[in-house]
């Protein structure tokens, strides 16, 4: 079969490689027929993620067909149309009980390497690198999928691919962070960062019933997405005035809540020296949300602002699958269509020039590649 295998900085190539098989009674077998370019797989791509090892096989987001089961799957049948999370879990262990889904405990091989590098050990992810159990990723003509009952949302009638497959990360992850932030009506808020995530926290916010919707940016194009798709009131491009222009049209105050999605890994245009400006945009009282892969960014004379401010901060990586079945009621009632954020679409063997056009960002917001 075909697969999109890392070699290294910006070094990705469509190879042929062996099917997968059955290896666990509660695994399955996916044909994929969609999967999206990550911002985790350009991290891979741009040689910032330490721990790949070469011919690992790319794809954090993905959906397809079941077409095969082990013994051990009794609800996932063979020929069912499913969206797959990024996260593995296991369904039993002591996190996935509570509804952590990303914490659990049982689906890393190389516990030790997490407890190492993160003082705990995260779960196994797909298309990912050792340090995330090294499981083969979507980015291929059919994945093996493990805990399969657990771990496939099923999709019944007609909805289209474009609609429901960012449901395996991006959909869930912008939920989240909307949810940490808990809006209440009238509230201020703004989302920091238009990449993929951040366009669809802005259609997520709006769910909760805002005073009004800021989007902030350094790219026109993205800014234009978030205004006339994703909903966002207001747009300021990113400059030395950001903070001055978004205290006026907060009364001077700030955002009563700011949904930072700026990161590089997020796929936004936010210049890495205002990484931290988001801190700064809240309110006294406010709150922030980071994803997990900006809380290295952040200094002590940052966090010193936040604590004298009483800025209160969450952070956390996605509990996907808590939010995919109420998601998609979302989707099929019509209250949010997140395929707007796809710019590109390619074929599987033109993966290469996906990362390219992804890497740059020259119009570029999210590439779906397609059998």
């Amino acid at each position: 079969m075909r697969a999109v295998c890392w070699y290294g900085k910006k070094d990705v190539r469509v190879e042929e490689v062996s099917e997968p098989n059955i290896m666990n009674p509660r695994d399955a077998i996916v044909a994929v027929t969609s999967t999206a370019i990550s911002h985790a797989d350009l991290e891979a791509y741009g040689g910032r993620n330490g721990a790949m090892r070469k011919g690992q096989v790319l794809g954090h987001e993905f959906m397809g067909e079941v077409v095969e089961v082990g013994p051990g799957v009794s609800r996932i049948k063979p020929g069912q149309r499913v969206v797959v999370p990024f996260v593995v879990s296991c369904g039993r262990c002591w996190y996935c009980k509570r509804q952590e889904w990303s914490h659990c405990d049982n689906t890393n091989p190389d516990p030790w390497m997490g407890e190492k590098v993160l003082g705990g050990s995260p779960p196994g992810v797909f298309g990912s690198s050792s340090l995330f159990g090294g499981y083969a990723g979507g980015h291929a003509d059919y994945v093996r999928v493990p805990f399969a009952d657990i771990g496939c949302l099923e999709i019944d009638g007609d909805l289209p691919d474009q609609k429901v497959l960012f449901l395996s990360k991006t959909l869930p992850e912008a939920y989240m962070a909307v949810e940490q932030v808990e809006i209440e009506p009238g509230d201020a808020v703004v989302v920091w960062g238009c990449g993929p995530a951040g366009q669809l926290a802005i259609k997520c916010a709006r769910l909760f019933d805002p005073g009004f919707i800021i989007a902030i940016d350094g790219a026109a194009a993205r800014l234009l997405m978030a205004k006339n798709h994703a909903g966002a009131d207001y747009v300021i491009q990113e400059s030395s005035e950001t903070l001055g222009q978004l205290r006026e049209l907060t009364g001077g105050r700030g955002a009563d809540v700011v949904i930072d999605a700026s990161s590089s890994m997020n796929g936004s245009s936010v210049r890495r020296d205002q990484s931290n400006l988001p801190v700064l945009a809240c309110r006294k009282g406010g709150t922030l949300t980071l994803a997990m892969e900006r809380v290295g960014d952040l200094d002590g004379a940052v966090l010193h602002v936040a604590m004298a401010n009483g800025v209160s901060i969450k952070t956390g990586p996605p509990h996907v699958h808590r939010y995919m079945r109420p998601l998609l009621d979302h989707i099929a009632q019509g209250d949010i269509d997140p395929s707007f954020i796809v710019t590109h679409r390619l074929v599987l063997a033109d993966a290469p020039v996906g990362y390219d056009l992804l890497d740059r960002k020259e119009g570029c917001v999210k590439v779906v590649l397609e059998p």
